[in-house]
């Protein structure tokens, strides 16, 4: 009979521990993102870093574009925690103050989490219409954002005219 030791299960915290399929295999999958990139993410790749069969992580990702949702997904509750938690350490009754932080917050996040950056950044690898967690959380960032424009408008201190969509995707654009 073998340990745990013996088999190398204690060498790689990361492999699959009965329970958390789901975690190790977003895990392995970042490892994979980190070394070469989003593209290069295969489902096999990820199982094996992952400790188990090819076929045991099709049991909860249909493929490999709903892997790469699932980190982020993952990626996404990060940001939103970054942002509120930047938001809240400021002012905030002065709405242009409350907006330049979301947006400090989001580039720190970004420059700080680069992986999960670049996987919610990439629409083309993710299944972003089909993730309602996704969708509800960038529409939860982009409304608090056009919420505080609103808010400084009324203040009189953006123009009549302004095109808050505008403003938040040129603000979004910087990161």
């Amino acid at each position: 009979m073998t340990s745990p030791t013996d088999s190398g299960e204690a060498a790689n915290p990361k492999r699959y521990h009965h329970g958390n399929l789901v975690e190790a295999l977003i895990a392995a999958t970042v490892e994979i993102i980190e070394e070469r990139g989003a593209e290069h993410v295969s489902v096999r790749e990820a199982a094996k870093r992952a400790g188990v069969s090819p076929g045991a992580p099709f049991r909860h990702f249909r493929s490999k574009s709903a892997l790469l949702t699932a980190v982020a997904e993952q990626a996404m509750n990060r940001l939103t925690e970054a942002v509120a938690s930047a938001q809240s350490k400021v002012d905030s009754a002065d709405p242009i103050v409350a907006f330049e932080a979301i947006g400090q917050g989001y580039l720190e996040w970004a420059i700080s989490n680069p992986t999960h950056f670049q996987i919610i950044s990439s629409r083309t690898l993710i299944d972003f219409d089909a993730s309602e967690s996704l969708r509800d959380q960038n529409e939860a960032i982009r409304r608090k954002m056009i919420d505080l424009l609103i808010q400084a408008q009324q203040q009189g201190r953006l123009a009549p005219d302004t095109d808050f969509d505008h403003l938040v995707l040129a603000a979004r654009a910087f990161v």
